[in-house]
């Protein structure tokens, strides 16, 4: 018995056939962690390929020349959009194109517009096979996400242009240019009247002479304002434009349509070629007794013209009234702001309560002021307009005239551009200023 004893207690102290069993047993748990390291690594490279992919398809699917960002130019309404939906799984399989090791269970993209905003949401599910955490009946793991875009649209805008076209328009417009007037007139007129009862008229004079007038430069820069439209717009139909002067002649004086608000703007851009001095009937014209520049009915019958503005999205425009004008009013009216220089012919800087109604309703005015330039040599001028063409320190732009012309404005819209300066310049920087203010609004 004592035999058996000793020989199970040398047993139990004898360790040396125990290391192999020992090893394989703690071996399986060492190496299942370690393996579940490489397979988790694994995983986590392949699921960062496929965020990576998902990424690109909803950040593609919302870009400015995606299908779903020009799809959503021409909607109505709010919704879907199939191609953009496409356009996401195309993205998603460039990106995962090439790549082995996956199983993609799922991929759902949801493209869609609400209000001014296009949406891309796309999420995947999907299975890597294992190798080591097989071992303990793990065969797969599973994977998935998701990445959301989103792209403001550009806000439509209705522009409407009203052109003072009244002969002080006619002015010379640059300082060589009433110079020049000046020089081959016998009255030392820098205007260019458009007297249609006098076939030498100075209207005909300035142009034989080659002198540039404001009327001309209003002319081209509208024009050269819807080449910068076309070349600006995301959407074919994004920008429309609407054409209004004073009238052609002074017997029809009043707000007169040169072009229906419409987004064919190349149509627009002809239609400013006919931009032109109006023509009178001689002094003291039969027609208005030279009160041509009828702001006080110009501006109402402008604001029947423009529709409720809305928030910019398709079918609903802002609208903005770009008005060019050196800012003088010359009209019949008792409630003129000036002294009144015959009856009831007023002349005064625009009076800015005109532009409260259009202001009060929504509409943006910009207001590009072409400086009415002093005229020493006009003995008119001096008399009427001279006194309110300078400010407590000199000339514009301390004058009433420019003080008013800025007070039409909304707040940011306003500028002034003398002789020297471009008027093609500054309607370019007001579009892009209404363009700018419009996108951060969204």
């Amino acid at each position: 018995m004592r035999f058996l004893t000793d020989l199970l207690a040398r047993l139990r102290r004898d360790v040396s056939g125990n290391v192999a069993v020992t090893f394989a047993i703690v071996c399986v748990p060492v190496i299942t962690a370690v393996g579940c390291g490489i397979d988790y690594s694994r995983n986590n490279q392949m699921r960062a390929k496929l965020q990576a992919a998902v990424d690109a398809a909803s950040v593609g699917a919302v870009s400015r020349t995606a299908p779903a960002f020009i799809a959503a130019g021409s909607m109505t309404g709010d919704g879907p959009i199939a191609v953009g939906n496409d356009d996401a799984r195309k993205i998603f399989n460039g990106n995962m194109s090439g790549t082995s090791g996956y199983t993609l269970n799922s991929l759902t993209p949801d493209v869609k517009k609400s209000g001014s905003v296009v949406s891309a949401t796309v999420s995947f599910t999907a299975t890597v096979p294992t190798m080591f955490m097989s071992i303990v009946g793990f065969k797969t793991m599973t994977l998935q996400g998701s990445s959301t875009a989103k792209a403001s649209m550009p806000k439509y805008i209705d522009f409407y242009l009203l052109l003072d076209n009244s002969p002080s328009m006619g002015v010379a417009a640059t300082p060589d240019d009433v110079t020049k007037m000046v020089n081959n007139t016998s009255d030392k007129c820098a205007f260019a009247c458009h007297d249609y009862n006098d076939s030498n008229n100075y209207y005909n004079l300035a142009k034989k002479l080659g002198v540039t007038t404001r009327i001309d430069v209003l002319r081209s820069a509208t024009q050269q304002l819807m080449d910068k439209a076309a070349a600006t717009q995301t959407y074919p139909n994004q920008f429309r434009m609407a054409l209004y002067d004073f009238g052609a002649a002074s017997k029809t004086i009043g707000l007169r349509s040169l072009f229906a608000l419409s987004s064919n703007l190349s149509s627009a851009k002809s239609a400013a070629g006919n931009i032109d001095l109006m023509g009178v009937y001689g002094n003291n014209d039969a027609y208005t007794a030279d009160k041509d520049t009828p702001f006080s009915t110009v501006f109402p019958a402008i604001n029947n013209e423009i529709s409720t503005p809305g928030d910019g999205t398709t079918g609903s425009p802002l609208k903005y009234l770009f008005f060019v004008s050196d800012g003088v009013a010359d009209e019949s009216n008792a409630a003129c702001l000036k002294a009144k220089a015959s009856g009831n012919r007023c002349q005064s800087p625009l009076n800015p309560a005109l532009c409260t109604a259009l202001k009060n309703r929504g509409i943006k005015i910009a207001v590009l002021y072409t400086t009415y330039l002093q005229l020493p040599t006009n003995s008119w001028y001096m008399s009427w307009i001279d006194p309110f063409n300078k400010g407590p320190f000199g000339p514009s732009p301390n004058s009433e005239i420019a003080q008013n012309m800025q007070a039409c404005a909304s707040d940011g819209y306003y500028t002034e551009v003398s002789p020297t300066q471009g008027i093609a310049e500054a309607l370019r920087k007001l579009f892009d200023r209404a363009v700018a203010d419009a996108r951060i609004a969204s």
